[in-house]
């Protein structure tokens, strides 16, 4: 029996809050945040010019604008939890990725600049969530696309975030090497 064909889109699979907000679950998501700069990193590495502008998929993005993706969504997801942080129960702000992914800075720009961008920002990050009391990831924001979240949430969805995104880059080159 051959194994079901996976969602190019999904290469992790798709988001799900695993609703476990225990210090030891904040401490795994921690270490798969700061994992992500080196696994985008490795993803990457050796991959020319004419690879890095080939969509991951069909219809997707190039492996370029999904590594600037990343950077510009660590900036806002950074942004965010320092706000929920620091004010009472705020309103993020939405961006539209795929008018901020047919930007120059992300079509044609050299992906060196985010690959070191996501790894200082991540490394901030990572520092500012590990020094929250445990009940700051108890607060909630708004966004207004899909609701009311508690920081926890915010923390478990920009982790599998970034594995998606490397999992996007790693499923081409699986496939690209097959």
């Amino acid at each position: 029996m051959s194994e079901p064909t996976r969602d190019p889109r999904y290469p992790i699979g798709k988001f799900q809050d695993s609703g476990v907000r225990t210090a030891a679950r904040r401490e795994e998501l921690f270490a798969q945040l700061a994992a992500v700069p080196r696994a985008l990193r490795d993803a990457l590495a050796g991959l020319g010019e004419a690879q890095l502008d080939t969509p991951y998929r069909a219809g997707g993005w190039s492996l370029r604008q999904v590594t600037h993706h990343l950077a510009d969504s660590s900036l806002h997801g950074y942004a965010r939890m320092k706000f929920v942080a620091a004010e009472e129960r705020p309103t993020v702000k939405p961006y539209d990725e795929n008018v901020w992914a047919a930007f120059a800075d992300a079509t044609c720009a050299p992906v060196g600049a985010s690959l070191e961008l996501v790894a200082g920002l991540t490394a901030r990050w990572v520092m500012f969530l590990r020094g929250l009391p445990a009940v700051a990831f108890e607060r909630r924001y708004v966004h207004p696309e899909t609701g009311e979240h508690d920081l926890g949430r915010a923390l478990e969805l920009y982790v599998w975030h970034g594995r998606h995104h490397v999992g996007h880059v790693a499923a081409w080159r699986a496939a690209a090497n097959a």
